[in-house]
């Protein structure tokens, strides 16, 4: 399971990374540069949804428990 949600955080990540590249690359015209980083951002969006979404069905089922926070002490 953890697979799973560390595969999706590097979806996530590589779409942000694709949508800054977009952004600082000179596009080949005024129409496209938009469309692409546009793309890609909406990609990241998706791909978060999904894996909170992903989290929300694997606690429902019990197959991942929240521990809470160590207190230290």
């Amino acid at each position: 399971m953890n697979w799973i949600f560390l595969i999706a955080f590097i979806g996530i990540l590589g779409a942000l990374a694709a949508a800054g590249f977009f952004m600082l690359k000179r596009p080949q015209s005024k129409e496209d540069a938009p469309k692409t980083m546009a793309r890609a951002l909406a990609w990241r969006v998706g791909i978060s949804v999904a894996l909170f979404l992903m989290i929300l069905l694997a606690w429902s089922q019990g197959w991942i428990e929240p521990r809470g926070v160590p207190l230290g002490r």
